[in-house]
């Protein structure tokens, strides 16, 4: 009876949710009330089985950021395990095997229409079934798939079960990929004649005259008997007004596919760019007689491309230079959940901090991340592969590329082709057989299915050294080139010149540097016009690879690693921290790109006998603050960055001394701590420039919260991300990383769903709600409640006074 009155009710509230999702009612986001469990079940797909004690979630979920059970801290602290497969490389946590499964019915009013499930992305090897039948696989965890499971289902008002399962094992990633569903569901609803959802494909053929001319090409599909009918396109500006239309009448035989394009002038033109993202919207509708059977719409920009030697890039024909980071596709504390909200912030921080481009690194991202490139004006180069036929990985992509990559990189193509923030399509990263012939058919190949979807834009990779087998003699790497148009370098900047030499007609840019050789490779760009701009390994701190970037005190005969075994889990190589909170080393980069004129930071001393060794992807251990109690009288090094060819150090008023800057802009100082006001200035010869002020903080009297966002949308997807910092009487930061907090909240409507710090070590504070200050930050993310309401957000910590925000769903 129990099982009877909990079907009933899933069976009703099914109802009430497809009746209230009326309003969109050719795509319904398909997130909510999926009910998960993990652990090999594979009687789970029969529509009858009894799912009623799993654990119900709404997507994008995550298992790998779970705490796992059992804890045992010496070998498993939160969602670490040192039993972890991946270890290192994908941040100490493991993944398995994980079940979803959730109900829903087709109203009366959608009986005879088209279903399709559309899935943004699940990691990693997934099949799933509707109502026992098996439907679908798919074995690439980053890429999108959408089937039609109108076959599957039952007459409207009856009961239909989706069983999904998810499974992620072995050593298949280089870096934290996260477990499960961990990205949107859609179900889209059409008529059996409709609009091909990645069928259009929309691009600006010439700007002239004052004038854009668009061309958009687009597919019928249908699923029905032989027909006439009507297909209107409507370009609207983005306050919504029609600035060009045309309308074409067509004829689409039994189960065929039609595609028919469309030629369209704007006058007037207002173009995408990085400053004015601006977005039209096309709008295809598909008519029969008086009757529309489906309208599509579809975002885009008008704007060009062009890559040349002489010029470089230029977008809408005005030259600029790619100041760039490469990004993983994890959220930091939220793991791989693909939140809006997540993929917007994590857009809006590097926009903010100067990036104007980004290399997905090394698979697609969600569809939410590149419609926010699009919105905000961040260019992308949108890249496919990690690894063609030979494997970085025993169980990775390799096992999978020949019988997947044709529709693999299909998918990537036809799904994001019409985002304007896209600039080039990325083939593969550091391939293994990219030098030899096998690489040069394999490059061909994808090079070739690429341009089946897309002509517009150019195809690159990202191209490191290759070495013989003993490995004294760099091979070359003209095999590697030749079907590139655009060649991206990883960490070859000092042969730019030797390059261009070699191949004069080739246009590159540097794919992936480090920030310790970040003057080099910025000159090296500003320097030449074939060298396109420079991505930094990273922009942002990611899960796994981890310690990549660390920077340890140590013995002088200490032997450090590459990567950093436990309790490490984060790569620590980031410009912002897995907070988003920006680092020295990003205002270094503000020197570099001209954003400021100065800047300042002091390196933490070392304990004596010991030094500072620093990784090849790391940063020297700097602070923002001139605040080290107990070290009055001690030197400390504290390193001006400035374009400026010289600089002035003041402490307390009292002029320190004046230093030339070096060719990667920078003057050093020892200084003899003392509290107070330290303050560096421009000199220019003959006049005093701008200035950087370090001062010294008091004790710390309390916690403050910060919050981007108090208002949320009642949708159960906002989320709402709470900067907690340590500060002194003043409001002044304190950054000391030894103080435990206690976060709690109160209300029902939001939910905290993740908490911690940034540091790349300390396992005890991710995913907790005590976690310990890292240079006086933690932070707390809210997701909003599916009603109006608010959650109050409290933290505390000893001696301390405490703080609280309320955040609202509205």
């Amino acid at each position: 009876m129990k099982n009877f009155s909990y079907f009933l009710f899933l069976f009703l509230l099914s109802i009430c949710i497809d009746l209230q999702a009326e309003v969109f009612e050719r795509k319904v986001l398909f997130d909510e009330d999926w009910h998960f469990s993990l652990g090999n079940m594979p009687t789970a797909v029969s529509a009858s089985y009894d799912d009623s004690s799993w654990r119900v979630v709404d997507l994008p979920h995550d298992w790998s950021v779970e705490p796992l059970e059992n804890q045992e801290t010496t070998h498993m602290i939160g969602p670490f395990s040192r039993q972890s497969i991946g270890g290192f490389a994908t941040g100490q946590m493991v993944g398995g095997e994980g079940w979803y499964r959730k109900s829903f019915v087709i109203a009366p009013k959608d009986s005879g229409k088209r279903h399709e499930l559309y899935f943004e992305g699940i990691y990693n090897q997934s099949e799933f079934w509707v109502n026992g039948q098996k439907v679908y696989c798919n074995v690439y965890g980053y890429s999108s798939f959408r089937v039609d499971i109108t076959p599957y289902c039952k007459p409207a008002c009856e009961r239909n079960i989706i069983a999904v399962r998810v499974l992620n094992e072995g050593k298949n990633s280089r870096w934290y990929s996260g477990s499960g569903i961990y990205r949107h569901v859609w179900l889209v609803r059409t008529s059996p004649v409709y609009i091909e959802d990645w069928g259009t494909f929309i691009r600006t053929t010439a700007l002239t005259g004052g004038s854009a001319d668009i061309l958009l090409s687009t597919a019928i599909i249908n699923h029905a008997d032989e027909g006439k009918y009507n297909v209107r396109v409507s370009l609207l500006s983005p306050g919504g007004e029609v600035v060009a239309e045309s309308e074409k009448k067509i004829r689409i035989l039994q189960r065929d596919t039609l595609n028919t394009d469309f030629v369209l002038r704007v006058d007037n033109p207002k173009l995408w760019s990085t400053d004015t993202p601006t977005l039209y919207t096309a709008r295809i509708s598909l008519e029969t007689g008086k009757e529309k059977i489906d309208e599509y719409e579809i975002p885009f920009g008008i704007r060009t491309l062009n890559f040349s030697v002489e010029n470089g890039f230029e977008l809408n024909g005005v030259k600029m230079k790619l100041r760039g980071g490469c990004v993983h596709h994890d959220n930091g504390l939220l793991g791989s959940k693909a939140f809006d909200r997540a993929e917007e912030r994590k857009i809006e921080l590097l926009k903010a901090n100067g990036f104007n481009a980004v290399r997905t690194s090394h698979n697609p991202m969600s569809e939410s991340f590149l419609t926010v490139c699009d919105r905000l004006g961040m260019l992308v180069i949108n890249e496919a592969f990690d690894q063609w036929k030979e494997k970085k990985n025993p169980q990775d992509y390799h096992l999978y590329f020949e019988s997947w990559s044709t529709k693999d990189i299909e998918t990537l193509i036809r799904r994001d082709r019409n985002h304007p923030s896209v600039i080039m399509w990325s083939i593969g990263n550091e391939i293994r057989e990219r030098a030899f012939d096998s690489g040069l058919t394999i490059a061909e190949y994808l090079k070739k299915e690429v341009l089946k979807y897309d002509n517009t834009r150019p195809v690159t990779a990202g191209i490191n050294k290759q070495w013989d087998k003993e490995h004294k003699e760099m091979l070359s790497l003209e095999k590697a080139y030749r079907h590139l148009d655009v060649v991206g370098h990883n960490y070859m900047w000092r042969f730019y010149e030797d390059i261009h030499k070699e191949y004069p007609y080739q246009v590159m840019y540097g794919s992936e540097s480090v920030a310790t050789e970040a003057a080099q490779n910025w000159n090296k760009v500003e320097k030449y016009p074939f060298v396109l701009g420079d991505f930094i390994w990273t922009a942002m701190d990611y899960l796994g690879e981890s310690g990549l970037g660390n920077s340890l005190e140590i013995d002088p005969q200490e032997n450090v690693h590459q990567f950093m075994d436990w309790p490490w889990f984060n790569a620590w190589c980031g410009d912002l921290d897995l907070l988003g909170v920006k680092k020295p080393q990003s205002y270094f980069r503000d020197i570099l790109w001209r954003r400021q004129e100065i800047s300042m930071a002091v390196e933490v001393p070392v304990a004596e006998g010991k030094i500072r060794k620093v990784s090849f992807w790391g940063w020297p251990e700097e602070s923002l603050s001139w605040t080290f109690p107990g070290m009055e009288g001690r030197k400390l090094i504290v390193n001006v960055y400035a374009r400026a060819p010289r600089v002035r150090l003041y402490l307390n008023g009292r002029l320190i001394g004046e230093e030339k800057t070096s060719d990667l802009y920078k003057a050093s100082f020892k200084v003899s701590y003392q509290p107070g006001v330290l303050k560096a200035v421009a000199w220019n010869g003959d006049r005093e420039g701008k200035a950087v002020v370090l001062e010294t903080a008091g004790k710390p009297v309390a916690l403050r919260l910060v919050a981007d966002k108090t208002e949320l949308k009642a949708d159960g997807q906002d989320l709402s991300y709470i900067m907690i910092e340590q500060v002194d009487k003043e409001g002044k930061m304190v950054y000391t990383s030894d103080r435990k907090i206690t976060i709690a909240s109160q209300g029902k409507v939001g939910s905290i769903i993740a908490s911690g710090t940034a540091c790349p070590n300390d396992m005890y504070s991710f995913q907790s709600l005590n976690p310990t200050l890292f240079n006086g930050r933690a932070m707390v993310i809210v997701r909003s409640g599916k009603k109006p309401g608010g959650i109050t957000v409290c933290v505390s910590s000893e001696g301390l006074n405490s703080d609280s925000i309320i955040i609202n769903s509205n």
